[in-house]
């Protein structure tokens, strides 16, 4: 059995489908800008200093802060 892997943890160019969240609260917010549990999430790149990171789900491209993609469990 494999451990939990986060967007966090996602090298640049790595494609994931999102399997749901560890913060209640985080995952409304995270959910209203697309991120919903099945739908692939591509990790684009890093900022120069390593947060934020930018994605893209949903059709677009989104920025989140390191510790809101911790929070957002993938499966490969």
């Amino acid at each position: 059995m494999s451990s939990t892997k986060s967007v966090a943890q996602m090298k640049p160019g790595e494609v994931a489908i999102i399997a749901g969240f560890k913060d209640e609260y985080i995952s409304v917010k995270l959910m209203e800008m697309g991120c919903l549990p099945g739908v692939p999430v591509r990790f684009n790149f890093t900022a120069p200093f390593g947060d934020p990171i930018c994605i893209s789900v949903s059709g677009y491209e989104l920025s989140l802060r390191l510790e809101e993609a911790a929070t957002i469990s993938i499966v490969q």
